[in-house]
């Protein structure tokens, strides 16, 4: 009989767990505790300067004497401390940021500062980076693809009565793939082949509560099989989604085809337990004169979304938000996430 201890694969996954835990806890706790530092090493230096008759210049002092004092300090030369007190003036009146502040790497803070614009847009890109959790190079990535923009751009636009708020907000209305790499020529196969090679950018541009299930996922109706190109379950709206993909414009036909799969899944797939699914055409362009049209009398919950392979020029963006801001306040509709 063999003296090894054996165990069951998974029999010590609790350790693990325990061990993860406590050191997430730990790097949370130690963010806080930096972010509150450099909060109140800004609010010392929005102070000092203000009462100086030199004003910001009097930060250059203040690096030197740190350097001198302990050089073994990093981040608090000129441009650091500068930035701690852009960070304490930036925020100082702002209720919102409050319970969001110290949930936010300071890497993350200066991204957001720097590219933002508006007050509505830092808070935006806060509140997605505490829900998200994103890396330096994700969160440049959502800036740089002006996610902002999109989704308010999103927000704005009308909706069949079949589609719930919760819904709305988590579909956008355009998606940016440059990340696929695609050749100027490609099929509906290389489209959806480029998306799984690339799925957890992709999964970045739709969302993290997405969660992937399967390509050509297959249902049964009758004696016949149908392959849906990707399905998705949404852990914040409890449900199935399945997305088609159009490489050419959005063609009203094209509902039928995503309504059929979607009584097939809640038919067949869904859970008791689990919300009625959601469809998304994901084409290549749209009119949405003809999107709207097409979804008017659609009982089922479907959004119709473009994509592109570059990055969008955001000034176009800004533009096209500013005209929808503007239809929504002539025809009285809130201003809920309008510019400043």
């Amino acid at each position: 009989m063999s003296s090894e201890l054996t165990h069951n694969p998974g029999q010590f996954d609790e350790v693990i767990h325990i061990i993860d835990n406590a050191r997430s806890r730990a790097m949370k706790a130690v963010n806080a505790e930096l972010i509150q530092m450099y909060w109140s090493v800004g609010a010392y230096l929005s102070e000092l300067c203000s009462a100086s008759s030199f004003g910001d210049k009097i930060i250059d002092e203040v690096a030197a004497y740190i350097a001198q004092e302990n050089p073994n300090i990093k981040g608090f030369n000129r441009r650091g401390l500068y930035r701690m007190k852009q960070f304490y003036e930036t925020y100082k009146d702002d209720e919102f940021v409050t319970p969001l502040v110290t949930q936010i790497s300071w890497t993350n803070h200066l991204l957001i500062m720097s590219g933002s614009k508006t007050a509505d847009e830092r808070h935006f890109y806060m509140a997605l980076c505490a829900k998200e959790h994103y890396s330096k190079r994700e969160l440049e990535r959502q800036i740089g693809t002006s996610y902002y923009e999109r989704s308010m751009i999103s927000a704005k636009k009308p909706m069949p009565e079949s589609v719930s708020h919760d819904v709305r907000e988590s579909i956008l209305d355009t998606y940016v793939l440059e990340f696929l790499d695609l050749p100027e020529q490609f099929s509906e196969k290389n489209l959806r082949k480029a998306i799984i090679e690339n799925l957890k950018q992709f999964i970045l541009e739709f969302g993290r509560d997405f969660t992937f299930i399967g390509e050509e996922y297959r249902v049964q109706v009758g004696n016949t099989d149908f392959f849906i190109d990707l399905l998705f379950y949404n852990r914040a709206l409890s449900c199935l989604v399945p997305i088609e993909l159009k490489i050419g414009k959005f063609k009203p036909e094209h509902i039928g085809q995503i309504n059929f799969y979607l009584e097939a899944l809640d038919r067949d797939v869904k859970k008791p337990n689990e919300n009625p699914s959601v469809g998304v055409i994901l084409c290549a362009s749209k009119d949405d004169a003809v999107v709207e049209y097409a979804l008017s009398r659609s009982m089922s919950p479907t959004l119709v979304a473009d994509y592109r392979l570059c990055l969008p020029d955001k000034t176009l963006l800004q533009n096209k938000l500013r005209e929808l801001t503007e239809l929504a306040l002539e025809s009285g509709e809130g201003n809920e996430g309008d510019e400043e």
